[in-house]
């Protein structure tokens, strides 16, 4: 009896995600071991220096955590504080600022010098449409073979088209080649 070695054998691997609570790199109560410490109460008052047993009693006290805010200031600055409203705050604000952001996308519209009439207009078009919806717009012309000594038919035909989005945008550079293709940025006037 032969056995062949070309067996089909699977590996089934499995990855546990392992969700740890995020920390913002402070160091809390038992972890501060400075001698000495500079500490704000939880109504943002002075209250002097003392060391990190005797704040972290008094943070024991009112029911908060101490929390090193400053490491690097001497002495150590730190603040009782409930750690986790703290936390809960944070990711709050960090999710309302990723809902306001707005992400600009850059479109491109590629022509020849060649190109009609009625492929233009449909090129302004899709290019007002772009930036409407807020996008910069990239236009270049493409030149191929022969066409590299008629460069200037390509600038003009770029003009042509800034002219006919100038109402919603604005041109920021001159039409500039950049080996085979001159291309120009048109951004939108009023920004979302």
């Amino acid at each position: 009896m032969r056995v062949c070695g070309c067996f089909g054998i699977r590996f089934f691997v499995v990855y546990l995600e392992v969700s740890t609570i995020a920390k913002l790199d402070h160091q809390l109560n038992e972890e501060i071991r400075d001698k000495e410490i500079r500490l704000i109460g939880a109504d943002g008052a002075q209250l002097g220096i003392m060391s990190a047993a005797q704040a972290n009693a008094l943070a024991e006290e009112q029911g908060m955590d101490l929390v090193k805010i400053s490491p690097n200031a001497v002495p150590p600055v730190c603040k009782i504080m409930d750690y986790s409203k703290f936390c809960f705050d944070q990711k709050k604000r960090e999710k309302e600022a990723k809902k306001n952001q707005r992400v600009v996308e850059i479109k491109e519209i590629r022509m020849s010098p060649s190109i009609d009439t009625n492929d233009f207009n449909t090129k302004v078009k899709a290019a007002q449409k772009f930036l409407a919806d807020g996008n910069r717009v990239k236009v270049s012309v493409r030149f191929r073979g022969r066409e590299m000594a008629h460069t200037n038919l390509g600038e003009k035909l770029l003009l042509d088209f800034a002219a006919a989005c100038a109402e919603i945008a604005n041109m920021e550079k001159n039409p500039k080649l950049e080996g085979r293709f001159m291309g120009m940025f048109l951004t939108p006037k009023n920004s979302k």
